[in-house]
């Protein structure tokens, strides 16, 4: 890599370039998180049924991101043939996000026909270049940051281009449903152009990563297949890949068919899913502080242990949101959701990826990292393409339990359970996430600490706090009614 002038690993970083690349990652992390606003999520699924996808297409639009991480062997060979991980991140990057710029110009390139393959086929060289860039990524993370401020560090980015996702989603969501209405012709020209700004500010985070340090890692030697096997030969850190695969598996059959299911059965526009996403984000911002705190303080797997139940509840309620007969009802229920939803998963996100980086040594931590990416990747990629073609099959089928009450005047039925089509997903989904959390129990983890514990120190700061709150209340409330009676009194 001739290229690589100038892009040479540093053998020492002083702190304040370290400082320096920690600013230009989070700055990064917001250009990259305005491209995925622009170009994934409930836009993605809005302009597939656009384009006539089917369900199984759906599926396998879920299931690219995940899939194309199957292939990090790539960056890891890389890695080990040229030892720059930056200059592997930015021409692979740069590979990911030209892409968009083609799918920009689908509708003016391809008939309507063949626009949805199209879609898929450039999505996918998308998501594998992103891949291999984000192992090289992962890596290089991992050296740059401080290991006691990864939970810290990383909640404190997550927070921000969490709330940049907030502002550009909700802005576009009421811009698209605005044309929708007055300019339906021009429906499908508005999702190109978000991929092209996607695109753009896809670009802008690439020149960010090119100002970014690197320190130099030990070169990885043996062969790829060898150094492969070394994290599957880790008892511990193949328990924790199990964990994750199964959990992956379980949330991935569910949850990518959430703003589907929200448009095709609940009949809901997109503004509203995505002011819903919103309320999601935000608790995930609000409670991320928290988590990192917490991770760095107690462990990552206390922390999964915490969040993940409440998660498997959000899931599995899911499939109750079409029983109300009242509109507000069914929002007031996915409000609540998407805010149980936000919080919990803040913490798993947060801490899967540490728990991660934690369990991986070092000097192989490329290695590691990937085979986790990659395993993971595969059992994630899997479930939706099966919930897509399964799909069919739910959709046909019905399971109701209700009870009924008979009296002189006639007969009242109380439905109890009334699931069909993609409910049956979050039932199962949930189901099979509540069964990953054993595997999780054999895990270990240095400084971990019984989530018990950690509960009662979160109770007890939450009450501190709303006495705090009552007592400025009360002094504020107090005060008013003295300057009130010494109104009157006067």
């Amino acid at each position: 890599m001739g290229f690589s002038i100038g892009f040479q690993p540093s053998e020492k970083l002083s702190k304040e370039e370290i400082h320096s690349g920690l600013k230009l990652v989070v700055a990064d992390g917001l250009a990259a998180e305005s491209m995925v606003a622009f170009t994934q999520g409930a836009f993605l699924v809005a302009m597939a049924i656009q384009l006539g996808a089917s369900n199984f297409q759906l599926g396998i639009l879920a299931a690219l991101p995940t899939f194309s991480s199957i292939f990090q062997l790539v960056s890891i060979w890389l890695v080990q043939r040229y030892n720059n991980r930056r200059v592997i991140t930015l021409v692979f990057n740069f590979l990911a996000r030209f892409p968009l710029f083609i799918i920009g110009l689908l509708p003016f390139l391809f008939s309507a026909g063949s626009s949805m393959y199209a879609l898929i086929f450039f999505l996918f060289f998308h998501y594998y270049f992103g891949s291999v860039a984000g192992a090289s990524w992962n890596s290089w993370m991992r050296d740059l940051v401080p290991t006691e401020k990864l939970g810290t560090y990383f909640s404190h980015r997550s927070k921000m281009m969490q709330s940049l996702n907030v502002v550009l989603s909700l802005a576009t969501a009421f811009a698209l449903d605005h044309i929708k209405v007055h300019y339906p012709q021009f429906e499908l020209w508005a999702y190109s152009g978000m991929f092209l700004l996607g695109g753009i500010f896809g670009m802008i985070g690439i020149f960010l990563l090119s100002k970014t340090p690197e320190p130099k890692s030990e070169l990885i030697k043996g062969n790829v297949f060898n150094l492969l096997q070394k994290p599957l030969r880790d008892s511990n850190f193949r328990k924790l890949l199990s964990f994750n695969s199964f959990w992956a598996f379980a949330l991935n059959l569910a949850t990518p068919f959430f703003s589907v299911y929200m448009m095709k059965t609940l009949g809901i526009s997109l503004s509203y899913i995505i002011i819903l996403g919103i309320i999601g984000q935000v608790s995930s911002i609000v409670s991320l502080k928290m988590w990192g705190r917490y991770s760095d303080k107690y462990s990552n797997k206390t922390i999964i242990n915490i969040s993940a139940p409440v998660y498997i509840l959000c899931i599995m309620a899911w499939a109750f949101t079409s029983m109300p007969s009242s509109p507000i009802a069914v929002l007031f229920f996915l409000v609540l959701i998407n805010i149980f939803s936000g919080i919990s998963t803040a913490g798993i996100n947060l801490a899967i990826n540490n728990i991660g980086m934690k369990l991986a040594p070092k000097e192989d931590a490329i290695t590691y990292l990937s085979v986790k990416n990659m395993v993971v990747a595969f059992f994630s990629a899997i479930a939706p393409m099966l919930g897509g073609l399964m799909a069919d099959f739910f959709s046909s089928h019905q399971l109701v339990w209700s009870f009924e009450w008979k009296n002189a005047a006639g007969s009242s039925v109380f439905p109890l359970v009334d699931l069909q089509g993609w409910s049956f997903f979050f039932i199962i989904g949930g189901l099979l996430a509540m069964y990953s959390l054993r595997i999780l129990s054999s895990v270990r983890e240095q400084g971990e600490v019984h989530k018990e514990r950690v509960v009662g120190v979160m109770r007890t700061r939450v009450r501190r706090s709303v006495k705090r709150e009552a007592r400025g209340f009360f002094k504020k409330s107090t005060s008013s009614a003295k300057r009130v009676a010494g109104f009157f009194s006067f």
